[in-house]
């Protein structure tokens, strides 16, 4: 079975993030026995400069991209569809509000380097928070509470959210991903060689995963002697 190592750049507010994160663990469900990997969970903020509280979606999508509430409306089925063919849940009347995500992202970092089985299960955990409860994702209690469904010590995030620890690491690892050309998520590095960008279908996934993975089992046989 060969090994890949993941790494899922994305944000906490991006429903394209969940439906790319729920398809790539059906695509390797789907591969189970051929191909294992290790998810590690990036930072990408699309709201950097959000004020808290947040600012109303339909206000904050017009604004940004123009569109109009018709149109949202139309994206918002879509990406229920969507979330519904790879089991994730969103709520009917979208978000609500968008977020700054930044502690979100701090206390992911956390995870990764404390406790790294955890990591994937708290990514998951906030993105229900967000999509599905409408939880306002720069609250602590609200991030805290993730953290102990996921049998996270809260008092250790408590910490890590009071003392700004791991601030300086993410904003380090968005650097290196915008530096790198990456401006839009979910973008799915794999082996930090190849990239797979947007919230895919399982299946694409699948046949992406597979092609790398026969790829590298090829470049890691040697050659063949007389």
């Amino acid at each position: 079975m060969y090994q890949l190592k993941i790494d899922f750049v994305s944000d906490v507010s991006c429903p394209w993030c969940a439906i790319g994160l729920a398809a790539l663990e059906q695509a390797l469900a789907n591969l189970a026995g051929e191909i294992s990997a290790s998810i590690h969970c990036q930072p990408f903020e699309l709201n950097p400069a959000m004020a808290p509280g947040g600012q109303d979606i339909t206000e904050h999508l017009s604004q940004k991209y123009g569109s109009t509430p018709e149109q949202q409306a139309q994206i918002r089925a879509t990406i229920r569809q969507r979330g519904a063919d790879v089991g994730f849940e969103f709520n009917a009347d979208g978000r609500g509000r968008i977020y700054n995500t930044f502690d979100a992202h701090r206390l992911l970092h956390w995870a990764g380097v404390e406790h790294a089985e955890r990591q994937l299960p708290l990514k998951k955990a906030l993105l229900v928070s967000c999509h599905r409860d409408r939880q306002a994702m720069d609250q602590h209690d609200v991030l805290l509470t993730a953290v102990r469904q996921v049998g996270l010590d809260a008092a250790r995030a408590q910490e890590v959210l009071a003392s700004g620890a791991y601030a300086q690491e993410v904003r380090e690892a968005e650097r290196l991903y915008t530096s790198s050309g990456i401006h839009s998520v979910p973008a799915v590095i794999i082996n930090d060689q190849h990239l797979i960008s947007g919230g895919q279908p399982a299946a694409v996934f699948e046949q992406a995963l597979r092609q790398i993975a026969a790829q590298a089992q090829i470049a890691d046989e040697p050659p063949d002697h007389l």
